[in-house]
């Protein structure tokens, strides 16, 4: 592992803590516009605040687990790829639905987030070694 890479694990960790933080507290309100309504609406009729805040939990589990487990830093980067999959179509919900959050206030904008999501699980499995070698 490369001391890039160990920075960029420890830039990702500390970025799940601020958003997972945010889920919890400064951008509650906005964060439900990345809940699917499938989610809320559809057959499972889950409480999209309790998805907010249940997302922001995992996100702060997983960007402290990056900064302070590097020995399980691979397996915790698969998580974290995983992680970034499972919420990938609350992404494609807000682009879909046109929904306005996080300054995203565009179709275009909506769409280079979704540009984004591929880019954090590719971070994520990189940093932390996780990617498959050659």
């Amino acid at each position: 592992m490369s001391l890039l890479q160990h920075l960029a694990r420890f830039v990702l960790g500390a970025a799940l803590i601020t958003a997972g933080t945010g889920h919890l507290t400064f951008a509650r309100k906005e964060f439900p516009a990345q809940v699917p309504k499938m989610l809320t609406d559809g057959p499972l009729y889950l409480d999209q605040d309790m998805i907010v805040l249940a997302s922001g939990v995992a996100e702060i589990g997983l960007g402290t687990a990056l900064v302070a487990l590097p020995k399980a830093r691979r397996t915790v980067g698969l998580i974290a790829a995983g992680f970034f999959a499972a919420v990938f179509p609350g992404n494609i919900s807000q682009y879909l639905t046109g929904t306005d959050a996080f300054g995203l206030n565009s179709d275009r904008a909506r769409f280079g987030r979704l540009l984004f999501q591929p880019m954090l699980i590719a971070w994520a499995l990189w940093s932390t070694g996780a990617w498959p070698r050659r």
